[in-house]
This record gives C-alpha cells, structure tokens and sequence, in this order.
C-alpha cells in the first residue's frame, strides 16, 4: 500500500486516526479528510523526522483552525497497520466523548515548580466542571526527547496530578537522535513538553507493559555523570568494557542492537525498572536514555519472547469488555529488538489487532517516573452511556 498516495482513516467510534506519507505534498489535505466530522475536542499528530516536524504545526494550524493540535516528532510510527515509517499518524477525539487542556511547558531546564502545578489544580478542576459525570480522566504528556529532562518533569507534575493517571512518551528523532520536537498552538518547540489532562465518558486505562525479566547478574555504578546520564565505570571498570564483560562478549560487539536485548533495571519501591543504555562512547562510556547516578545498583535482565508476551498483554486489557482504541507510546528499542528479531510483522499484526496508533518515543513517562524499554498507553472503552 502507498500511502504516500492517500490518507487512511479507521472508523473507530471512540477516535478517529488517518495516516499518509511524511513526505506527501497533501498530507495534511489528506490527514484532515480522514479526521473529519463531528466537531473534535483535540488532534494528536506522531510525525516523521521526514515530514519537516520544525514547520508541521504552523501548517496544521490551517487545517485544524478551532480545534487544539498537540504532537511530536517520531522514532516511528504506530498507524492503522502497526508499525510504520516516514508517516504522519493524526489522531482525533470527538467532542462529543471528550474534552480537553492543554499546558506548555517551555523551558525544562528553569521549571517553575509551583506556578506549574497551580495550573494543573486549575485545569482538573476546569474540565470536572465542565463534564462532572464523565467518568474517565488521565494525563498525557509529551517530551523533548533530546532535553535529558523527563525525570526533573515527571517529579515537578508528581504532586499536582492528585488522583489522575499521567503516561506519556518522548520525541523521537529517528535513530539520529538529534533534533526533538513537541507541537502545540501551531509551534514546535524544543526543551519544553506538552502535557494535556483529558476527560472522557468512556471508561478508560492507563497501562505499562515489557518483556524483561531480571537475572541474577548485577553490577554497581561506581562513577558517572547524572546530569548528563554518562556512566563511566561500572564494578570500577570502564562501564563498556565491564558491562560487555559480564555479558560475555567483545566491547566491539557492543551496538545497539545489544542494548536493546541486554538492558538494566533498578529496583524502586518494590519493583523493577528499565534503564535502557543508549549508546558507547568511543572512550568506553555508556550513555542511558532515563536517569543514573553513582551508587545505583543495576541488574541484568533478559526478554521474553516479545510476540508472545504483548499478545497475552493486549488480550489483557479486554478481560471484561475489548477496548476500542488504544492510544501507545512504545519504546523505539523495542522497535529495533522486533526488527533484528524479525518478529516486525507479527508485532504490527497485534498492534494492528488490537487498534493501537500512537508512536515510538525515546523513553516512556508513567506516573512520577520516566521509564525505557515499555509499551504504555491508555486503552479507551466503549462509553457505558449511549447516547449520541
């Protein structure tokens, strides 16, 4: 299928998604086609470092002229036929079932904390307000993926969200991790996140799924540079030659591959989470996608097979009715793990299975905390109320 040529969209009753070629001249001709209606409460785009994410906002502004238009940038896409490349991917919730707020966060670096989180309490209490007998309600929120600033975030948001459940992902810029962008109010922005409380009448669940299970096999962080996510020696050895040591293998060996089929975790608060490494330095350093400090104690952990775990998941999530949509930040090492795998397809077959769209990112946020290596999202419910 070409769709460069045209735009798809899938009748979901409780969202509407179209997709089209980055590249297509039409693609936001093509995109608003398929998005369109019944008045919509927010679009959503996930669009390929190849759609010229920089200028995308300002010219979706035109074609979505009363409507607010989040997004970001892609480490790929999750369309209507699972994974995808080089697309747009436009997701639109319907007025009738949904409403929306949007926050700016400009600048990660200088977060003013207080007057923050005094804008959540207000815009919780504005959309409770507005639809008080819609029962469903979470927070989603997008990220410079480059910022190096997702746990500073997801910390300052922490105590303003009270009972909501927050999830989000971080742009992504293919594998070149370079240039990010979020999209808001037609403009894309780096080192500043995007976060939108939305209310729904239908039910609604916020989830987080990996494969990983944790070995026997740990190590400690004996030197590194947080504030930049550099480890430099693990067990008091250069962290690469150590870490590729205790795998058994060649520090040439290393590539990303690797990372992605022999990542770390840490144990917080009874459980385990993903600290994926992003790449070797030539000196030996490491560099991970989510936070590291001196001290931590990392623990090998090894997959599952990935097909088999994300279809008992997904069929999960319908274990008393199947969710209509499911809208998922899912990790771009997950991505390249299916492909050298060669397990691509049958993953688009579940995501495609399942009606998930969304994008891969370049780490997950959940709750308080940012995470790697996850599939999490919001699965979406048929409403209990019926009426139109």
């Amino acid at each position: 299928m070409d769709h460069s040529v045209m735009a798809l969209a899938r009748a979901v009753p409780v969202m509407r998604t179209a997709h089209c070629g980055a590249s297509d001249p039409e693609a936001l001709d093509r995109l608003a086609a398929g998005l369109a209606g019944s008045p919509l409460a927010l679009v959503m785009l996930f669009a390929s470092p190849a759609a010229d994410p920089a200028t995308l906002p300002q010219r979706a502004s035109r074609h979505f002229p009363d409507v607010p238009v989040i997004g970001c940038s892609t480490a790929g896409e999750i369309g209507a036929d699972g994974y995808a490349e080089n697309e747009i991917v436009a997701v639109g919730l319907p007025a009738d079932m949904f409403v929306a707020e949007t926050i700016v966060i400009p600048d990660l670096v200088d977060l003013e904390t207080e007057y923050l989180i005094g804008q959540l309490i207000r815009s919780r209490k504005k959309l409770a307000k507005e639809r008080p007998d819609w029962p469903g309600e979470f927070a989603f929120l997008l990220v410079d993926g480059m910022s190096i600033r997702e746990d500073a975030v997801t910390s300052a948001l922490a105590s303003g969200l009270g009972p909501v459940p927050l999830f989000g992902g971080s742009a992504g810029d293919g594998t070149r991790f370079d240039r990010t962008y979020v999209f808001h109010d037609g403009q894309a922005s780096r080192n500043a996140a995007v976060l939108t409380f939305i209310r729904t009448r239908c039910p609604i669940r916020v989830f987080n799924l990996d494969h990983l299970q944790p070995t026997e096999r740990r190590m400690v962080v004996t030197r590194a540079d947080p504030a930049r996510r550099v480890v430099h020696e693990i067990n008091a050895e250069p962290a690469a030659f150590e870490y590729a040591r205790i795998l058994g293998k060649d520090p040439g060996q290393l590539d990303t591959f690797t990372f992605a089929a022999h990542p770390v975790v840490v144990r917080f608060g009874g459980k385990h989470h993903v600290r994926s490494i992003r790449q070797m330095r030539p000196n030996g350093d490491l560099v991970f996608f989510s936070a590291i400090d001196e001290g931590l104690v990392l623990t090998l952990a090894e997959p599952e097979n990935m097909v088999d775990h994300l279809d008992r998941e997904l069929t999960a999530l319908a274990d008393e009715q199947a969710p209509q949509a499911i809208l998922a930040c899912d990790c771009i090492l997950r991505r390249i793990e299916a492909q050298e795998k060669q397990m691509f397809g049958q993953i688009s077959n579940l995501l495609r299975k399942h009606r998930v769209v969304g994008f891969s990112t370049y780490g997950e946020q959940l709750g308080a905390m940012h995470v790697n290596q996850t599939m999490t999202g919001v699965a979406i419910y048929p409403p209990k109320d019926r009426r139109k």
